[in-house]
């Protein structure tokens, strides 16, 4: 939809300070709770680039203090001259220009921090009061700062929506500490060199849902709401809608080790809308088959495959094997092996033609 351009042209542009909606957040982490109620208990969280005067993150993990058995949440802000923009609809956790600790002098050059901890639960009447509690950082709350990474290698867990031109930036930030992570992405993070030679060692993995399981992004006053399904709530929120970001973690969760149900080599050649016609086609520069969607795996086919990325969304490691991608970029020997024309280095041909990039796997030995 016309909506995915323009987030992608915003994250080109650096124009992507893009907030979640709750409902979203809640979906997703109802997911981990309910594989396992303790996978944060007894744990701190990071929330960085989250600008907590307005974000959802801030707010959920907040109200779910007490749910999820938190140590402690630490949610960090942005100072005012590092924001592009400012969200006013949103801002109604509470009016903290009245607050003592407030300096409209620091608030332009200094990020601010937000802490929560259970001893401070228990003792306010409401869990987004004690968020009052917050003070300036000593510089502006860049993720990348000494004063922000010492946060981070203090917190247990990392979750966020980063900004999606620093998304490279942004993992490397949370692998270089060895945290767990829950983060967004757009769904081509999934092909970067940084992100799917991990996926393929089974060291990170997709979350519960891509696409439309992320129904929305609020943008600020002055964006162009593109796409049929962008709309204004009743908040005056503006949301633009997109089929084309997903959750990236390292958190484990029930429905990834969910084997696909699939049908027969033959019986997808027979009734495949996609293969039935043409029957399963063999590349022209890889000793693989290409299988034009994710139902459409024969369950029974041992050899190479070469699946849309949106395999990855209902991938399960106990099944299949990832070996590469049909892009120039990977160069693993396992790649290498099964490329018949090694002068070839583009993606996936069939009769001359370029498919899309391919994820190439295997079926696992039962």
């Amino acid at each position: 939809m016309a909506g995915n351009k323009n987030l992608n042209a915003a994250a080109r542009d650096k124009n992507d300070e893009f907030y979640t909606q709750y409902g979203d957040i809640q979906r997703e982490l109802n997911c981990y709770y309910e594989y396992d109620e303790n996978f944060l208990r007894g744990k701190t969280v990071l929330l960085p680039c989250d600008d907590p005067e307005y974000s959802n993150f801030t707010k959920f993990f907040a109200a779910n203090f007490g749910l999820y058995g938190l140590k402690k949440l630490i949610s960090t802000s942005y100072a005012s001259q590092r924001k592009k923009f400012i969200y006013k609809p949103m801002r109604n956790l509470f009016d903290d220009d009245d607050l003592p600790q407030f300096d409209a002098s620091k608030d332009f050059y200094h990020g601010r921090i937000y802490t929560l901890e259970a001893a401070d639960f228990a003792n306010v009447s409401h869990e987004f009061y004690a968020l009052k509690n917050w003070r300036y950082l000593e510089g502006d709350g860049d993720f990348r700062s000494a004063e922000v990474k010492r946060l981070r290698d203090q917190a247990d867990v990392i979750i966020t929506n980063p900004p999606f031109s620093l998304f490279r930036d942004f993992l490397k930030w949370i692998l270089d500490a060895k945290k767990q992570f829950l983060i967004i992405g757009n769904i081509n993070c999934i092909t970067y060199k940084e992100v799917f030679p991990l996926i393929k060692e089974n060291k990170i993995w997709l979350g519960n849902g891509m696409g439309r399981w992320i129904s929305g992004f609020l943008v600020p006053d002055g964006y162009e709401l593109y796409g049929t399904e962008a709309r204004v709530d009743e908040d005056g929120n503006r949301i633009v809608a997109t089929n084309q970001c997903l959750w990236l973690t390292n958190i484990e969760h029930g429905r990834r080790h969910q084997p696909l149900k699939l049908m027969t080599y033959a019986d997808c050649e027979q009734f495949h809308p996609k293969v039935k016609d043409t029957g399963f086609q063999r590349y022209d520069n890889y000793d693989a088959i290409e299988v034009p969607a994710t139902d459409a795996i024969p369950r029974d086919y041992d050899g190479v495959m070469g699946v849309p990325i949106t395999f990855l969304d209902k991938y399960c490691p106990e099944q299949f094997e990832i070996l590469g991608h049909t892009s120039a970029n990977d160069l693993s020997p396992a790649v290498e092996a099964l490329r018949t024309d090694p002068k070839n280095r583009n993606r996936g041909l069939i009769n001359g033609q370029i498919k899309y990039d391919r994820v190439l796997i295997r079926r696992r030995q039962q």
